[in-house]
């Protein structure tokens, strides 16, 4: 499938230099990661405790834009044994923050002017904007189901 968005777009900077910083670590060099602008270490126990809204506990630094590497693979692994689909963690699997988000951004991607999304009514106010976003036109579906067809009961 062509994305006509995403084949147009540059090399993303930051993605070009975690896949740096990752094939410097598999050849076992020490990488000092100054990134930009995330910490790749905990904040220390001292500055957490100053600050109400900080977390003593022990917190994740910020990640890429694609996730945590294992976390992409439990995924890929989880479709492969759930609904034998073969994914690759590094290039078809990424995390989002929500659905909505993922939504949103799936729209970018496959939607554009011309196209049309049939959305089904009643539906959250996101499966309207996230296709009008793009420029495509939203055609609503009154579409009826009844519960037993859906729960087999």
């Amino acid at each position: 499938m062509e994305f006509r968005r995403i084949n147009g777009l540059p090399p993303y900077v930051f993605a070009t230099i975690n896949d740096l910083k990752a094939e410097a670590r598999r050849a076992g060099k020490d990488v000092i990661d100054l990134g930009f602008g995330n910490p790749d270490l905990p904040s220390p126990i001292s500055r957490s405790k100053s600050s109400p809204s900080r977390s003593t506990t022990e917190e994740p630094p910020l990640l890429a834009s694609k996730g945590i590497p294992k976390l992409r693979e439990a995924v890929a692994a989880l479709y492969a044994r759930k609904f034998a689909v073969e994914l690759d963690p590094a290039t078809e699997v990424v995390t989002t923050i929500g659905a909505k988000e993922g939504f949103s951004h799936l729209m970018w991607v496959l939607l554009g002017p011309g196209d049309t999304a049939l959305v089904p009514s009643p539906s959250y106010p996101i499966h309207i904007y996230a296709p009008l976003f793009t420029g495509a036109e939203v055609a609503r579906s009154d579409w009826k189901v009844p519960v037993r067809r859906l729960t087999g009961r």
